[in-house]
Order: structure tokens, then sequence, then C-alpha cells
């Protein structure tokens, strides 16, 4: 490939990173990085199948791509194979090897409602390296006295849907939501506008009974039944939480493990087997 092929063949990719990105979407960039020939060469490999670039390999592109659903699955950011390892009838690349990388949206958590644990939420959510938008009903609540980091978008909401539909955008992967409200009627607003988008990850704080009558309040209004089932209510793992930092706590594991595919199970569980 001279240099124009692969200025061109770059361009291409890094357009088509640029747009799973902006659509929210999943895919995986493989670099050809240790191999006879080729390298450097990129192929990035979308999740709805469509391949961008190319090794000069039909046939390897095609167990790249096979085995890119396969890294995936895995949860990893990024892997480095042998060739061998998934393509072994492909002997004249025996030695190769190649990079994977999972392409996706910048994690982004958004919190309902300012009080001790958004706020707290807020914060821990910035300080693991999220992206964060904060909204509130009440403007004293989101305040560069409140919060100075300049890292939490802070949103002084003068209707919850509005507000939250634009921190939401499309949803889908990498958003994260948690509705932690002050009240029934806000938590019930918020949750519409939520279940609209598809996120990645939707909870509500509250016991039982409060989230119990919300969700039935969205089930007769005619919320589908699937997206219903999808809310985790009352939000976060079990650890016991009582103090708004450690309730935040909770909250964060819980999204946490269902981005990393993660079991909230004690990493020593098989030592008392």
């Amino acid at each position: 490939m001279n240099a124009a092929d692969e200025h061109t063949a770059s361009k291409l990719i890094s357009t088509a990173v640029a747009r799973v990105l902006e659509e929210g979407a999943l895919a995986t960039l493989v670099t050809l990085i240790d191999a006879p020939r080729g390298v450097g060469a990129k192929v990035l490999i979308e999740k709805s199948g469509e391949i961008v670039g190319s090794t000069n390999d039909r046939e390897l592109d095609a167990r790249l791509a096979a085995h890119a659903n396969l890294f995936l699955a895995s949860r990893a950011e990024a892997r480095t194979y042998n060739i061998e390892e998934f393509a072994e009838e492909l002997t004249r690349w025996r030695g190769a090897r190649v990079l994977f990388e999972r392409i996706e949206p910048e994690p982004h958590v958004v919190v309902c409602g300012a009080g001790h644990v958004g706020a707290s939420l807020a914060r821990l959510a910035h300080a693991v390296g999220y992206r964060v938008t904060l909204i509130d009903d009440r403007a004293d609540f989101v305040t560069r006295a409140r919060f100075p980091d300049t890292g939490i978008e802070l949103i002084a909401a003068e209707s919850w849907t509005d507000a939250v539909r634009e921190a939401v955008g499309a949803g889908g992967l990498g958003v994260s939501v948690a509705v932690v409200t002050r009240g029934h009627n806000e938590d019930e607003e918020c949750m519409r506008a939520v279940l609209q988008s598809h996120p990645a990850y939707v909870g509500m704080i509250g016991s039982k009974r409060r989230t119990n009558i919300v969700l039935d309040r969205l089930r007769e209004s005619g919320v589908d039944e699937t997206a219903l089932r999808e809310v985790r209510a009352p939000i976060g793992l079990d650890i016991a939480a009582v103090a708004p930092e450690e309730v935040a706590l909770a909250i964060l594991a819980e999204i946490v493990a269902e981005r990393r595919g993660g079991t909230g199970a004690p990493l020593s569980a098989w030592r008392r087997k």
C-alpha cells in the first residue's frame, strides 16, 4: 500500500470511529501490530456487522470480524491476540499479532436530584472517571459554590422532562441514569423522560413501596413493561448502606458492574465454599 492509499484508509477509519461515537454505538478497532506484511493495517468492525478498512486479506478480515463479537462480550477495553488463537487455519499469518480495542462512547452518568445522595454520587462518579451531569429543579442545589469542580455539569431544570431528555440524549450504550429526587412526582417525571431514551442503565432510589408506586403509575399510563423491567429499583447493590456517601457507593458499584459485566459477588467467595 502506497502513502496515498494509507492516508485514505486512515481517513476512512477516523471518520468511521467518529460516527460510531456520535451515534452512541459500539465497535472494535483491530490493528495488525506484528506480521510479515501489512503492519499498521486497521479494520473497524461495527457491532452491526459493517466493516471499514482491511488487512488486504479477505479471509483474515472475516475471521477478525467473527472474533470481534467474542472480544466485545469479554468487556475488555483492549487485548492482544496471536492470530492462530482464533484463525488457526490461516497458516500464512502464523505468529502474527493483532490488537483489539473497544470503541464506545465516553461513559456518562446522569444524576436526577442534587440532594445528599445525588451530590455524593455526582462527586464519586466524577472521581472514578465518568462524565457526570447533575440535574435539579432547585437552582440553589446546583451551584458552583456546592460543586466547584467544573468536570461536573450542572443543570438547573425549569422542567425535569426537558432537562432529563437533553442530558440523556439518545441514551443507549454508555449512559447510566440514577433517579434520586425528593419525591414521587419528581421521580415519575424523570423516569418517564428517561425510559423514552433507553439508556444502558437506569435506577431509582427509594423503598420497595415507594418505587412500586412510581412504577405502577408509569405502567398504568402505558409505559412498556419491558422497559419497566429494566429499571433497578431500589437502586444499587446491597451493601447495607446508611450514610448518603455509602448509598452513592452502592449505586456506583452497580453502574460499574453493569458496564463491566461484573456480578457484584465477593471476589473471595471461593475460599468459603
